[in-house]
Order: C-alpha cells, then sequence, then structure tokens
C-alpha cells in the first residue's frame, strides 16, 4: 500500500510538533524515520495510526484521500503500529491478547486461533506459546506477539517506533529478518529510530526529522556524517571513558544469592568502589534485572552479606537503601518510574524530602524549572508525562535522581535516547562519578558497557562472570561469554 502525508501540521499548545512534513513511501519497501529525541516522529506515527489528528494536513493511501480519526480507523484501513512500550495486557494469556476488540466476531473458535498463532509463529520462527501469560516473555517476544496480532488482523502498513530498544543482538536480528520477509510479501514498513546503524542496515530510505521537520531524506549507500549533519546540524562526539575517583570500597557484596521463579543466582562476590562504573551484560532474563533490584533493597538475597559502611544490608528495607543514598531507574518509565496523570512539577515535589506541612508551589515550580532546563526536557513544569517523548521521559526519570548519591542502579539508562542524547546523558553520569557516585547499569548495547564502564559483569544460565576490565575485553569477547563460550 502506498503512503502520501501532505503538509501534516501537528500543534500540542506551544509546541509544534510535526512542523509542515510531506512524505511519500512505496508498497514494499523499508522506510526509516530517523530523528533525534522531540523531533516529532513518533507524533507523525500516531497521526498516521489514528492515535492523534492532525490540525492541518492529508493522509492518502494509493492515491485516495483517508481521514484516520482512531486507531481503529487505522486497523480497517490496514494501518497497525508497534509502539516503543507494547500495548498489551500483561496478566492475561497471549491467545486473549489476540481475541480482545474484535469487530463482529462475538463468540470466537479459541482453537482456530491458537493454531492460527502457531503457524503465523512458525513461519517467522517465532516462538510464542499461545497458552502463555504476556508477563512471563521478554521486550522482544512480546513485539513479537504484537506483529504476530497485526498481521493476524490483516495490516498492511506495518509501523515499529523504536523497536530495537530493550532487545538482544539475536532478537535484533530476527526481527531484521522478518521485516524484511514482510516487505518482499509487498507490506510497507515503517521503521522509526534513533539509531544510525539499524536504519542503514536495513532500510531502503530515510527520512530525517529536524525539529517538526523533513531535514532531507537519503538512500543507499548511506553517509554516516550526512545523517548527523541532517539530525543535529552539527558534529556529535564521544567522551573520554570515566574513571573511579579514588580506590575506596563503597559496598561489598560475600557469597550473595538471589532467586525468582525462573533463576538462581549463587555465591556472587564483588567489592563496588567509589566512583566505579559497572555495566552488566547478558541475554535478557538472565539475572542482570534481579541483581540491580537486589542492589536496591527491592529484591531480598535469599543468603549471604550486602556490606555498606560495615553495616549487613541483606534483609533490610527498600527505605533504608534510601537512606543509605542508593536510587534505582527502572527500564519500564511508564510501569515502574513514572505516575501517569501527574505532572513534573507533581513528580519533583514527590521525589523530593519534605520536612514541612505545606509544599511551597513557588518553590516547586522553581526546582522544576531548574530541572528541565539542565536536563533539557522538552516539555513545561505543567506537562503530563504521558504527553513527553519516549526519550523525554527518560530523561525526566534521570531528573527525578536526588543531587547527593552514594550508588545509582539503573536499567537501560540511554533506551530510546538520540546518539547526542545519549552522549550528554553519560557526560552527566560521570559529574556524578567525579563526586564519588557509584554507577551499576545494564545495558543491551554491548559497545555502550565497554565505553562507559570500568568493569564489567556477564550473566549466562544462572553464573556471574568475575568483573571483567572494560579497557582490555571486546565486544566479540563479551559476545561468546553471553553466549556460553567460554566459561
Amino acid at each position: 500500500m502506498n503512503i502520501e502525508l501532505r503538509n501534516i501540521h501537528k500543534w500540542f499548545g506551544k509546541v509544534h510538533a510535526n512542523d509542515d512534513i510531506s512524505l511519500k513511501i512505496s508498497s514494499g519497501t523499508i522506510q526509516g524515520i530517523l530523528g533525534e529525541n522531540g523531533a516529532g516522529k513518533s507524533t507523525l506515527m500516531k497521526i498516521l495510526s489514528g492515535y492523534f489528528q492532525a490540525n492541518s494536513g492529508e493522509i492518502l493511501l494509493d492515491g485516495t484521500l483517508v481521514k484516520i480519526k482512531s486507531p481503529d480507523d487505522a486497523i480497517r484501513l490496514g494501518i497497525g503500529m508497534l509502539h516503543q512500550d507494547p500495548l498489551d495486557f500483561p496478566p492475561m494469556r497471549v491467545i486473549d491478547d489476540f481475541l480482545l476488540g474484535q469487530h463482529g466476531r462475538l463468540f470466537l473458535n479459541r482453537a482456530q486461533v491458537e493454531q492460527e498463532i502457531k503457524e503465523l509463529s512458525q513461519k517467522f520462527g517465532f516462538q510464542i506459546n499461545p497458552d502463555a501469560y504476556v508477563e512471563t516473555l521478554t521486550v522482544g517476544e512480546r513485539q513479537q506477539l504484537e506483529i504476530l496480532r497485526l498481521l493476524w488482523l490483516g495490516v498492511r502498513i506495518l509501523i515499529l517506533d523504536e523497536p530495537t530498544t530493550g532487545i538482544s543482538a539475536n532478537q535484533k536480528e530476527k526481527l531484521f529478518a522478518t521485516l524484511e520477509t514482510l516487505a518482499k510479501q509487498d507490506l510497507t514498513v515503517i521503521f522509526v529510530s534513533h539509531k544510525l546503524e539499524d536504519v542503514q542496515g536495513l532500510c531502503d530510505k530515510v527520512a530525517v526529522f529536524r525539529q517538526g521537520k523533513v531535514a532531507g531524506e537519503l538512500t543507499p549507500p548511506y553517509n554516516t556524517d550526512q545523517f548527523i549533519q541532517l539530525m543535529f546540524d552539527k558534529e556529535i562526539k564521544i567522551g573520554e571513558r570515566a574513571t573511579a575517583c579514588r580506590p575506596e570500597s563503597l559496598l561489598r557484596l560475600e557469597n550473595i544469592g538471589i532467586e525468582d521463579y525462573r533463576l538462581r543466582l549463587r555465591n556472587i562476590n564483588l567489592t563496588l568502589y567509589r566512583g566505579e562504573i559497572i555495566g552488566l551484560a547478558g541475554m535478557e532474563g538472565s539475572g542482570q534485572k534481579l541483581f540491580l533490584q537486589m542492589l536496591a533493597g527491592i529484591k531480598r538475597p535469599v543468603s549471604g552479606k550486602i556490606v555498606i559502611d560495615e553495616e549487613n544490608y541483606a534483609g533490610k528495607r527498600y527505605e533504608s537503601f534510601l537512606k543509605a543514598g542508593i536510587s534505582y531507574i527502572p527500564a519500564s518509565r511508564m510501569e515502574e518510574g513514572l505516575i501517569p496523570g501527574l505532572t513534573l512539577t507533581e513528580h519533583f515535589i514527590l521525589s523530593e524530602e519534605h520536612n514541612e506541612l505545606l509544599i511551597s508551589q513557588r518553590e516547586a515550580l522553581s526546582l522544576t524549572q531548574s530541572r528541565i532546563s539542565d536536563f533539557r526536557i522538552k516539555g513545561a513544569p505543567y506537562s503530563k508525562v504521558e504527553q513527553l517523548s519516549g526519550g523525554n521521559q527518560q530523561r525526566a526519570l534521570l531528573a527525578l535522581m536526588r543531587e547527593k548519591l552514594n550508588l545509582i542502579l539503573m536499567e537501560h539508562p540511554t533506551r530510546g535516547l538520540d546518539i547526542e542524547s545519549s552522549i550528554w546523558i553519560w557526560k552527566k553520569m560521570k559529574e556524578r562519578c567525579a563526586d564519588c557516585t557509584s554507577i551499576v547499569f545494564i545495558s543491551a548495547d554491548l559497545e555502550e558497557i565497554i565505553q562507559y564502564s570500568d568493569r564489567i559483569l556477564v550473566f549466562f544460565g544462572g553464573m556471574v562472570s568475575e568483573p571483567i576490565d572494560a579497557n582490555t575485553t571486546s565486544v566479540d569477547e563479551l559476545g561468546q561469554l553471553i553466549g556460553g563460550i567460554g566459561w
């Protein structure tokens, strides 16, 4: 199905999110949409998929003018969108996620639908069990579920918004193979991303967005410098590696054991130094999150000691870890980190300690404006967090951290951020390290782990490696350990 967008404008208050955007996308191609956070990529795709309505402009499908007033309209027209955060129901089974909201089908044949799910899964090499609960699936599997559901609904235009965020290299390879197969079947694929390497390796054509406009369109062979120039209109440089501020112990793990219903980690020993950055690598579900939550006091170890200032914190409440200056930044921004319906100001009020009975509105507003400026959040004090782009939600989450901390624990800190924003965030984190704050973080990007870590822990099959010097390892060596080779 051919798509033509003509002179699309979209305003959010005073913010001109889409500024006179015109774009043509041919059937059977993979169209890349590239741009920094807040450039207007997701807004345009939500207009095309019916979640937003443009203030002005036209949408044509195969030359016919259409009106798309809701996601339901979009599905009827053959347009489906896979969002950054999957729109599914984690407490329900896979098959029930398929069956919800079907038109004109009051009574559905579950056995037939189950067979159709299995056939679709087999066709694309997915391992999706119709009877599995969605909450037990990895991020990559939830993406696969949503792709299968949209194809089952008959979409001919598939929009993917930052689909490689939070998935492993193997899952990304499988996703790309699926998208290439769909394009060969004459489906139109729109791939929205801020990652240069992804669009270069996959897309037939790329439209680059900057500040709500189409800055330019590129076709293969691609040139990285051209992409960066169109995205940012300036040169971007990666900062230098961080180093620990002094060889002084902040925290010791002694024979720690952690477990949940799927996994056991045993006999973990580690000394974390002040100002040090430790990266956690491994396939999703290998125990990195469990380890991070144990350090935050969210998960209690089943054995061993967590020694902070010569005091054993194993078994202490989460509040004790907070008072010890430990802050946890989750990957699920809208599920665990932020509160939908509340403004940025209300979030900053909640994140601060208050000794007074009443809160000064003027002081709260001043704090919010300062954090918005300091963290370059594209939003206003009265903006509700769900109205922000994914990248700006991530900046807001990082901005909620208190000034004086001993340890910052982060899941995928640059998830959904463009290259400039990622470099800027790590610059802010390294400033923390210079004040002797330690950082432990998870990332699916091995290059990010090597670039910003002092030492690395690799997780595989319930095992945790000895600390690896990031200066003397490589992506290939980490990849082998992640895959179970060399233990």
